[in-house]
Formats: C-alpha cells, sequence, structure tokens
C-alpha cells in the first residue's frame, strides 16, 4: 500500500492550526493558522525543490517583516504520486493482510470491521483498532485508514475528518524524559548541616524518609550492636549529642493559632502558656493516629510545631486543606520551617553543665526551666530556641538555632562536653533508649488503624474539650469495641533472645493451623542498660493480659514471653526531671 505523500503538519495542528483538504495532491494542508506561525515548502503541500525553497524564503522574509522573494532554480522533482489504500493483489483478497499501520499490526480488514461494529468517528476507529496510536502517531499511517473509512462510508474524505495530532512529534526515549532523574539524583537524598561532621567522625547512614541520617557511630573494631550498646550506656550515665535537624518543622502564626491548634490536635492549646512545650497527637478523619511532636508556644500567636521526620510534608499539606477548605474564617499563617532551624540534641545526665557555659540569656535551673519548657537566648552567641525535652527519658535539651550556624554551635557543643564524656550517637541508639521508656513511633507502633486508646494515649484528650479532626470517629462501634489490639511491652523467658520486629504473637502454640493470630511486635532491640532484650508489641486485648504468657513466632518456631507494661527503663520517670 501506499499513501502517496503527505505534508508534516503535525506541528500547524499542535499549535491549533486549522486544516484543508487539498484535492490536487489528496492531502491534508495547513489552513488557518491560530498562533504566530508559518508553514512552508513540502509542510504545506509544495513538493517540488525549487518551489520549496522559494516558498520558504518568503516565509522567513515575511516572518522578518520584509516582502523580499528569491527565484531558485532546481532540476524538477518527481511529483503527482496518488495513494493507493490497498495494493491489488492476485490471491484471495479475504485472507490477504493489508497492513495499515505497521506498528501496531492493524489490517484494512481490521479498519472495515471497525465501520460495519458502528464506528462512524475517526477517533473511535482510531480507539477500537489502534491505528494511528503508535510512536509514530499515525505518518505512515493515518491517511491510509482514513481513505478506507471514506470508502466504506462512502463519504469524501473531508467529510471523515482527521484525529488529533499530539504531541511529541518526534518520539522521545524514556532517557531523555528521565534526563537526569537517575543513579544518585534519582532519588535525591536531604542532608543536615551536621553530615559532614557525621562523616569524619565514621559515622555509618541509613536513609530515613528523605533523608540521610546517622545511625550509629562505630569505634574501632565494633559492630553494630557494640557501639550502640556502648551509646546507649554512654547517654543514661553521662551526656549524649544526636542531629535532630530532620524533625519536620512548622510555624503556625496568626490571631487564631490557638484555636486553630485546638481544632487539629486532640489535646487542648488555648491555656499552654508561652514558654511552654507540650507533646501532641494529632488524629486523621477516621481516628487514627497520623502524626505526633512537642510543639512549644512561642508567644500567644505563634507555635513553634514539631512533626516526625517522614511526616513533615503530610503534616503540613494535612493543615493546609483543613486551614483553606474548613476554616478559611480562622486568621492562621503556615510556615515550613524544617531547613530553616537545625536541632541538636544534647541528652543525660550531664547534660545541663555542658551547655551551662555556652548559654546567654537563660536560666538552666530546673525551677526555672523545667521539663517541656521553652527560653529563648543566644547559645554560642547564636541565637536559640531551646527546648527542654527529652527522647531519651533523660535530663535533655534541643538546642534550635538557625542551620548556618548549626555545624559550628555542633562543634562548640561538642568540645565543651568532651570533659564530661560526651558520645556522639546515632538514630539505632535513638530507637533503643525511647524503646526503654515506651514512647511511640508513628509508622512503627502505629500503622494506619491504631486510635489514641490503643497506644495508651487517651488520657491526653480533655472530656470538655471542644471537636477536633478524627473526634467523631473515636465513638464509632468498631474503635470502642473491647479485644482491639493495644500496645504493651514483651519480655522473653530467654532474656537474650532479641525477638524479631513483625514477628506474630499467638496464645496457643497447640492450636491448628492457620493460628489465630494476637498482634505483633512494633520494636524490639537488645538493651544494655537494661541487661536484656525488650520488645514493644500491638497485642489483642493486650491491657487485660498483663502478667499473662504469650508465644512469638521466631525462625526456628516459637519463644514464650510475658507481657509487661510498655517501659522497662525508670518507671517513675525521676530522671527526665532532674
Amino acid at each position: 500500500m501506499s499513501g502517496g505523500w503527505t505534508p508534516a503538519v503535525h506541528l500547524f495542528s499542535q499549535s491549533r492550526g486549522k486544516l484543508r483538504y487539498d484535492d490536487a495532491i489528496d492531502a491534508f494542508v495547513p489552513n488557518i493558522s491560530a498562533q504566530a506561525e508559518r508553514s512552508a515548502g513540502a509542510a504545506r503541500g509544495a513538493y517540488d525543490l525549487a518551489a520549496c525553497v522559494n516558498d520558504g524564503f518568503a516565509a522567513g522574509a515575511a516572518a522578518a517583516g520584509s516582502d523580499e522573494r528569491q527565484e531558485v532554480r532546481a532540476t524538477p522533482t518527481l511529483t503527482g504520486f496518488q495513494p493507493v489504500r490497498i495494493m491489488p493483489t492476485d490471491a484471495n483478497p479475504t485472507k490477504v493482510r493489508a497492513f495499515v499501520d505497521y506498528q501496531n499490526d492493524v489490517t484494512a480488514k481490521d479498519i472495515k470491521l471497525a465501520v460495519r461494529e458502528g464506528f462512524q468517528s475517526i477517533e473511535h476507529v482510531k480507539r477500537y483498532t489502534t491505528t494511528g496510536m503508535a510512536t509514530d502517531q499515525g505518518k505512515t499511517s493515518n491517511m491510509n485508514a482514513l481513505g478506507i473509512v471514506a470508502g466504506q462510508l462512502d463519504k469524501a474524505l473531508p467529510a471523515v475528518g482527521t484525529t488529533t495530532f499530539r504531541p511529541p512529534y518526534t518520539p522521545v526515549t524514556f532517557g531523555a524524559l528521565v534526563g537526569p532523574a537517575r543513579h544518585a539524583l534519582f532519588d535525591p537524598i536531604r542532608t543536615t548541616p551536621i553530615h559532614e561532621w557525621a562523616q569524619a567522625h565514621g559515622a555509618l547512614f541509613e536513609n530515613v524518609a528523605l533523608w540521610r541520617r546517622a545511625w550509629y557511630f562505630p569505634k574501632a573494631g565494633e559492630d553494630l550492636h557494640e557501639a550502640v550498646a556502648r551509646e546507649c550506656k554512654a547517654v543514661r550515665e553521662g551526656v549524649g549529642i544526636f542531629d535532630a535537624s530532620t524533625l519536620g518543622k512548622i510555624e503556625i502564626v496568626g490571631r487564631d493559632a490557638a484555636e486553630f491548634m485546638n481544632r487539629l490536635y486532640i489535646n487542648p492549646w488555648t491555656k499552654l502558656a508561652p514558654g511552654r512545650c507540650r507533646y501532641g497527637l494529632m488524629l486523621k478523619e477516621d481516628g487514627y493516629i497520623l502524626d505526633d511532636g512537642v510543639v512549644a508556644r512561642v508567644s500567644d500567636e505563634c507555635f513553634h510545631v514539631t512533626t516526625t521526620t517522614g511526616g513533615a510534608a503530610r503534616v503540613l499539606a494535612h493543615m493546609e486543606d483543613y486551614l483553606q477548605t474548613e476554616w478559611p474564617e480562622l486568621e492562621v499563617f503556615l510556615t515550613s520551617t524544617t531547613e530553616q532551624w537545625a536541632v541538636i540534641a544534647l541528652q543525660g545526665p550531664k547534660a545541663r553543665a555542658v551547655i551551662a557555659p555556652l548559654v546567654d540569656g537563660i536560666d538552666l535551673s530546673p525551677e526555672a526551666f523545667p521539663h517541656m519548657a521553652m527560653r529563648t537566648g543566644t547559645i554560642c552567641g547564636v541565637p536559640t530556641r531551646l527546648f527542654r525535652v527529652s527522647f531519651t527519658g533523660e535530663l535533655g535539651f534541643e538546642i534550635n538555632v538557625p542551620a548556618d550556624h548549626a555545624r559550628a554551635v555542633w562543634e562548640a557543643v561538642f568540645e565543651a562536653g568532651r570533659a564530661h564524656g560526651i558520645t556522639p550517637y546515632g538514630t539505632e541508639t535513638m530507637h533503643v533508649l525511647r524503646a526503654e521508656k515506651g514512647y511511640i513511633i508513628v509508622g512503627q507502633e502505629t500503622d494506619g488503624t491504631v486510635t489514641p486508646d490503643d497506644v495508651g494515649m487517651a488520657g491526653m484528650i480533655p472530656k470538655a474539650k471542644g471537636d477536633f479532626v478524627g473526634k467523631r470517629s473515636l465513638a464509632r462501634p468498631d474503635v470502642v469495641a473491647s479485644g482491639r489490639k493495644q500496645l504493651v511491652g514483651l519480655m522473653t523467658d530467654d532474656p537474650g533472645l532479641v525477638l524479631d520486629e513483625g514477628a506474630q504473637i499467638v496464645a496457643d502454640t497447640a492450636q491448628p493451623i492457620p493460628m489465630r493470630m494476637l498482634g505483633h511486635v512494633t520494636s524490639s532491640y537488645w538493651s544494655a542498660n537494661c541487661g536484656r532484650s525488650i520488645a514493644l508489641a500491638l497485642v489483642e486485648g493486650g491491657r487485660e493480659r498483663m502478667n499473662g504468657h504469650l508465644h512469638v513466632t521466631t525462625p526456628d518456631g516459637f519463644t514464650r514471653v510475658t507481657v509487661c507494661e510498655p517501659v522497662f527503663f525508670d518507671v517513675q520517670g525521676e530522671r527526665i526531671n532532674a
């Protein structure tokens, strides 16, 4: 088959220009332009070489605002080809395949069948047969398909119309579309201002959400477990320094900032005094935990909100959604400050002694600066929002400083801490320390189906608390039903056995398969401070099973565990108020 010569009108059509059918050359040519565009030469049906060159010169001159012309002579070009929609054959035409679209293997019979099936619009025929839908976008097949449809419908070819010419005109490789988003740039890694310092001090790293975080700081000859055990002991007995800059941070300001916070979090905010902090828990509309974090009230109309590392963008979008669509009457402004504030966490009994010589304008005494307080001042001459908070259960400070000054402040604090045996620690140690205290991590102790009561935080919701996101869902029958999975601690009979995270929990190992699963292990570690393994788990009716025994899957079968409270160290919480 042959479709004859066909002008390349794709770019013209993509500019929304209108085509007309030229009987003389049996082709569609540009007619009415929609944009400042000029087609010339073969692109508008002038196939002779001399005509092409002269037409191109005239179009260029016109575009430049000139009426200059030129006459180029050339050997005449053989033109006037007539299309043959289906090549003649001596064979039985019902058994011969006359291909129309070479890429999608569409034949003339396929197009005729489409018309018989009732598809008369050329766009419908295109989709029914896939002719013209390959990478050439119909360059070799469209005119033949149009001619066959016109013949079947007994219409003039212009009456059939054309399909839509879609970009790109020339096929584009996947590599070109991907561009530089390959290898290290495929999923860019964010690093904190302390990253290079951690590298220089031998840290190994792990990816957390979009961030590259120090995992642990091994000394010569130490493996992961030995390094983490040393770091955990150092924090409990002396002082540790941790880079918490990846925490999400959102500045919430405005006349109605406190009311906005009240509607988003389960706990109250209107009476929180400036200079104080509060742990906040945020729910989705279904009543399940979305995110958590410490919030400091900087002033009557300003809150410094922290989120989980992986939840920063999600929480900001959640806040913006409600502010813009549900409560547009509130005068509140939200600003992401995750990368503006670097956070240096100093944790341990000697934390106060380390920063005391470096801080100005802040009374660090326990009476003036109690746990869950925030003060503004300077550290090493750098403005700081100093939080007295802890994710380890120890005396702790989180030093918020402008990111540009973070490395200098970190190094000064580390140098001041040498006399106190300061130890840098990473995310693995952070996980162990918080598990020893039973502190949850959203996404680890929660899985999108966990409520505040499931993790023992229902008491955070005052009885007189007004409406907030997720409140009505907390009264759903399935949420208040007995037998929900609840957060508990687990201790193995063998104190040296560390359970696998995600391991399933059953009541009776003798039951037939498939066994009834009661829950799973959410966190599991070796605790050097407890001298044994510890684990957190979500267990069906967990609080009713205290001091009882269950069985947890292991690679070799099962091991027996005792259900306990999810706090393994400093149960009374005395150390945090040192």
